[in-house]
Formats: C-alpha cells, sequence, structure tokens
C-alpha cells in the first residue's frame, strides 16, 4: 500500500500547469467571451449532424430501448445494489461497449451526439447502466487508447474492449483527490527494462471491482534522476498477479455501480503497456476527460426533461384550495424555471457535442461549462421537483406502491444526481480550471510578476509590459457595438444576444480590473474569480439556447415553445449575470474566510455545544458489509 506524496503548493502548482494544454490551435467560443468576443460565427450554424451516424445510433438505440423494457428490473437493481449478469450479458451482445470505439476494432463508432442520446436513454431507464457504459468508454480504456495508444495497443485491446472486456479508470487515491501532484502509486523499471512493478492503491475506481482492463496512473523515476517523478499512465489487466479488489464502496445513490478500493503489490507490467509514453499520463488524463465528461450534460439533461413530466402531471392532478397546484403562482414559477432550464440543459449538451463532433473546436472550456452548468442546473431542478411533489417527492417508490399510489422515484432520482457535482471534476475544481484558462491569455503576458521567486527588478520589468497590454485590452473592450439592429436576424431573441455581446466585454474589463487590483494574490481570491467564471457560463448557456431555438423555430415555423424557453432562461440568467457582477465589487468574502480560518484554528466551538455523543459503529455492524466488501 502506498501513501501520497507531501509537496508544497508551489510543486502542486507547478504539477498541475505542466500538464495543462497550453496551446490553441483550434477556437473557442468560450474562450473568445473571456476575451470579450461573442463569436456567434463559431456556433450558429451549429456544426450538422452527419445522417448515417445519426442513422445508425437511431437503431442502435431501439433495440437497447426494447431490451431494457424487456430485460432490465431497475427497481430490482435499486433493491439489491447488484446489476445482474445477465443483464451485463446482454449489454454485450447489442455492443453497448462499444458505442464509441471504431468500426474497424469491432466498436459501432457512434458519434458523441449519438453516444450521449444512448446514454442518457439507458440512464434515465437504470442510471447504474448508464454509469458502468459511460465509465468503461467515456473516461475508461477505450477513450485514451482511441487518442493515445499504439496501432499495436489498438489491435490488441480495443475490439475485446468492444465485445465487452469492462473497463475502468484508476487515479484517484485514499489521500489524493484533485491533486495529481501526491499520487503515490508508483511504477518503477525493471533492470533490463522490459517492464515495470507497480505498487499502490487506488480509490472510487468505478467500474473497478469487475474491470478486466484499466488504465492506472502511477509515478515513474525521472530521466535525469533527479527531477521530480513524473506520471505515467498504463494499461494493466485483472489477471495481473498482484492486483486486488480490497473493498467495494456504497453510495447514497447510484445504487448498483461497482466502484471501488484497488491495491497494487509488485505487478508486472510490460513496457509495451505504457500510453503515450512515460510522464505524459496526467496531460492524459486532462485531454481524455475534455471529451469524456460531456456525458453528464447530456444526463442531467435528460434528468431535467424526466422532471418537467412530473411535475406538469403532478400539477395538473393535484388540487389545493379548488384549483390544480399548477394553477397557484408559487407553483407554477418552479415550472416555468425547470422547463427554461431544461431547455437551456439540452442546448448546451447538444452544442458542446456537436462543437466535438466537429473536430473543428478545441472543447476544453466548453466541456467544463457544460459539465458545472448542466450538473448545478440538475440540482436545482430536482430539489424543485422534490418540492412540487411534497411528501410524496421524499417517500420511496416501494413506499408508494404498497399504499396503492403510482411509484414515481423522485427521491432515487435526487440522491442519484447528487454526485454529478462531484465526480469527473467538482465543481469547484471546474471553476478553479476556467478561471485559469480564462487569464492565460495575460498571464502569458505577466513573465515573473506572478513568479513568487522571481526578484523585485524581473517584476518590475513583467508589471510595466503587462500594464501596457491590459491598456491595450481593455481599450479594445470598450468599444463595439451591442445595441440595435444588431442580431436582428434573432428576432424576438436578438436583445438576449446584444445583451450577451456588450457583456462579454464587461466580463473582459472586469476580469482585467481584478488582475490589476489583486495582483498575484488573485489566484487566491477563487471566490472573486467563480462569479465570473459563472457570468461566462450563463453566456454561454444564453447563447446556446439562443441558437438552438432558432434552429427548431426554422425546422418546425408553427412551433415557437422554443423562442418562448430561450427567452425566459435568457431573462433569468441576465438577473443571476447581474448579481455576480454585484457581488464582485460589494461581497463579505474577506470577512467569511476570516471567520472560517478561526472556526478551523479552534475557535466557535462553543456553537457545537449541546449535540449527543455519535453511536458507534459496531464491529457486528461493520460485519454486515463484508459481502459488499467481496468485491466480484
Amino acid at each position: 500500500m502506498s501513501s501520497s506524496v507531501q509537496v508544497s503548493e508551489r510543486e502542486a502548482r507547478a504539477v498541475a500547469e505542466a500538464a495543462r494544454e497550453t496551446e490553441w490551435a483550434r477556437p473557442s467560443f468560450v474562450r473568445e467571451l473571456f476575451l470579450g468576443r461573442l463569436r456567434m460565427d463559431l456556433i450558429d450554424p451549429m456544426p450538422a449532424a452527419d445522417p448515417e451516424q445519426e442513422a445508425r445510433a437511431d437503431e442502435f438505440i431501439a433495440r437497447v430501448e426494447a431490451f431494457l423494457r424487456e430485460k432490465v428490473d431497475p427497481y430490482a437493481i435499486e433493491r439489491d445494489d447488484r446489476v445482474p449478469a445477465e443483464v451485463i450479458e446482454g449489454l454485450k451482445e447489442l455492443g453497448a461497449f462499444g458505442m464509441k470505439i471504431p468500426r474497424e476494432y469491432g466498436g459501432l463508432e457512434l458519434s458523441q451526439r449519438g453516444y450521449n442520446r444512448a446514454i442518457s436513454r439507458i440512464g434515465a431507464y437504470c442510471t447504474p447502466l448508464g454509469v458502468l457504459l459511460s465509465a468503461h468508454q467515456s473516461i475508461g480504456v477505450p477513450q485514451p487508447l482511441k487518442m493515445f495508444g499504439t496501432e499495436e495497443q489498438k489491435r490488441k485491446y480495443l475490439p475485446r474492449l468492444a465485445r465487452g472486456a469492462i473497463s475502468a479508470f484508476a487515479l484517484t487515491e485514499p489521500d489524493v483527490g484533485s491533486d495529481p501532484a501526491r499520487i503515490g502509486a508508483t511504477a518503477e523499471p525493471t533492470e533490463d527494462g522490459s517492464a515495470y512493478i507497480l505498487n499502490g492503491e487506488k480509490l472510487w475506481c468505478t467500474n473497478g471491482p469487475i474491470a478486466e482492463i484499466m488504465v492506472v496512473m502511477a509515478r515513474t523515476p525521472a530521466k535525469d534522476g533527479k527531477s521530480r517523478r513524473s506520471i505515467t499512465a498504463f494499461i494493466v489487466e485483472r489477471d495481473m498477479p498482484g492486483v486486488e479488489v480490497v473493498h467495494r464502496s456504497e453510495f447514497m445513490g447510484l445504487r448498483g455501480i461497482e466502484n471501488g478500493v484497488l491495491r497494487f503489490t509488485n505487478v508486472r507490467i510490460p513496457k509495451e503497456n505504457v500510453i503515450w509514453g512515460e510522464g505524459k499520463g496526467l496531460k492524459l488524463a486532462l485531454i481524455t476527460l475534455n471529451t469524456g465528461r460531456l456525458t453528464i450534460p447530456a444526463t442531467c439533461a435528460a434528468a431535467g426533461k424526466w422532471c418537467l413530466k412530473v411535475v406538469r402531471e403532478w400539477s395538473n392532478e393535484r388540487q389545493q384550495w379548488g384549483l390544480p397546484i399548477g394553477k397557484h403562482d408559487a407553483v407554477a414559477q418552479k415550472i416555468g424555471e425547470i422547463a427554461a432550464l431544461t431547455f437551456a440543459m439540452e442546448s448546451v449538451a447538444e452544442l458542446s457535442a456537436a462543437m466535438a463532433d466537429s473536430g473543428e473546436f478545441d472543447i476544453r472550456l466548453e466541456a467544463a461549462v457544460a459539465k458545472m452548468f448542466n450538473s448545478e442546473a440538475a440540482w436545482r431542478i430536482i430539489d424543485e421537483t422534490i418540492q412540487i411533489r411534497g411528501g410524496r417527492g421524499y417517500e420511496k417508490p416501494e413506499s408508494l406502491a404498497g399504499r396503492g399510489e403510482a411509484p414515481i422515484p423522485v427521491e432515487k432520482v435526487m440522491r442519484d444526481l447528487r454526485i454529478n457535482l462531484i465526480f469527473e471534476g467538482s465543481s469547484e475544481i471546474m471553476r478553479l480550471f476556467i478561471a485559469r484558462e480564462a487569464v492565460d491569455p495575460h498571464l502569458q503576458r505577466a513573465g515573473a510578476l506572478f513568479d513568487p521567486e522571481a526578484s523585485f527588478g524581473a517584476k518590475a520589468g513583467s508589471a510595466i509590459g503587462l500594464g501596457l497590454h491590459m491598456a491595450g485590452w481593455v481599450g479594445s473592450n470598450l468599444v463595439g457595438w451591442g445595441h440595435w439592429p444588431r442580431y436582428g436576424g434573432y428576432g424576438v431573441l436578438a436583445k438576449h444576444l446584444r445583451y450577451a455581446d456588450r457583456t462579454a466585454r464587461k466580463l473582459a474589463r472586469t476580469l482585467a480590473y481584478l488582475m490589476a487590483r489583486q495582483g498575484p494574490g488573485l489566484e487566491r481570491r477563487q471566490s472573486l474569480l467563480f462569479r465570473l467564471v459563472d457570468v461566462g457560463a450563463e453566456l454561454f448557456a444564453i447563447a446556446a439556447t439562443c441558437v438552438r431555438a432558432q434552429a427548431l423555430v426554422r425546422a418546425n415555423p408553427g412551433e415557437k415553445g422554443p423562442l418562448a424557453l430561450a427567452d425566459l432562461f435568457a431573462r433569468g440568467a441576465r438577473r443571476r449575470i447581474a448579481r455576480h457582477f454585484a457581488a464582485v465589487h460589494g461581497n463579505d468574502d474577506v470577512v467569511t474566510y476570516r471567520i472560517a480560518q478561526r472556526i478551523l484554528a479552534g475557535e466557535h466551538t462553543w456553537l457545537e455545544a449541546g449535540l449527543p455523543e455519535a453511536a458507534p459503529f459496531t464491529p457486528e455492524r461493520a460485519a454486515e458489509t463484508e459481502p459488499l466488501q467481496a468485491g466480484v
């Protein structure tokens, strides 16, 4: 068992910076937003779908939906916390484990849009199955192999994976989450250089307990023997001696997923199993996640659709004070917001997937914003859905059915949705990532100014250079026409795009203001940066929603509903943006931080007084969990 590596803040930052993609060879709509430019020409028209790929996706989805109806009992999976072996075998026969694998290697080769639709349908019917398939091919072995594997590695593993050899991705460790500089797993080269000896432990590895093949991140020696050990990605097979599942984890939601702790003890890995090359593991992980995390926005949008259907039917059926509850303003406001947010989520998910499919964009920021925005919007929606359903929303479906009511599993959906704000990059990590990329064009010109070890003279010179750059950049964002008649082709939505145009420039100016005022200290004022990230996310959602609404109306001129939903969403987004900007200049961040540090130092413990002692977790209770710890 390995322990995490202790590193300084500077070392941790250096590791993260070394793994960043530093070049922008292709355009990014979100990056342009933070530079003060609303580049509607990049997203309108939205990149078109390939008809042949869409047809293949439709055919597969029809087959998988029939399988789900006939062979899968999601309530049994929830109750037993297991996916039956026959269900997994059925998915293998359908080719579901090869959705993203090229046809030349035996896969279905669905587009990102087709894959998103398939996973959303599967996950909406049975969430653990969606997670099983997504973890296998969104972040598991197929995706990094497609992007970085050698032809020999692809020929060896992709056909197996397409046939249903389940895969996993092992990065997190018991003491290591979003700070990869502290990874403790090691892979030491053998004396003859033919292999590596892997030792370490990985936590929260989805599919880990049943995976046949996995990507494992471990530290390898530096080439010069002096520098810090780098992180390398390895293909590890379950049947290699020394691979062990030591615990199967249980969670508040997603009952039925396979997730646990893996231990590697002197596992011999052939050198041919290194993916991309020594020291490139962390960069591989980050690039893989750029596309891999696009599944979450799509499944969140599907959850929004489900919630909308639930509240629509219930709010018409349920009578209070002589009227259906949907006629009461308090409930109607919630229903309108759910519909607007759902339309926005679907627009963001579809646009991001279309950009990924086109291959013409750098989507690292779009994927991060889509994941953050949709997971948080879905959480707001399920919260309001529980509120509208009242006690029936909080009650389990088995209990509802037991007393003769429809077993609508709202509480289960809430438990399942909560993890989306955490895994594949928590909301906080997504905001940090987006903020770092937003300020990058300016940091490139800052030189030594943000280097704590640089001399005063070097800092002074860099400050002058950065000041000249900022002056020119701010000046360019003071001018621009964001008023009538610009964007007139968008009809009733034109006013929102004119607003977005003006606000993108304000976003850029505010970012410059914060950099000038806070200097190197800005990186510690995460609450300030996060507000600007949220402004950028709302602007992206406004643009995506307006483009999609226009496209839908062009395809069906008689249906004006998309325009109404886009208008409602944009109205709410504009109010949220105003609050974010106001909080940049008027907030309690410093006072809140000071109080938090005092609490951490042991002050204010009087506030915790009055609680009973926690009930002991007895050995008898621990023994009850042993069957779950066994793994497979």
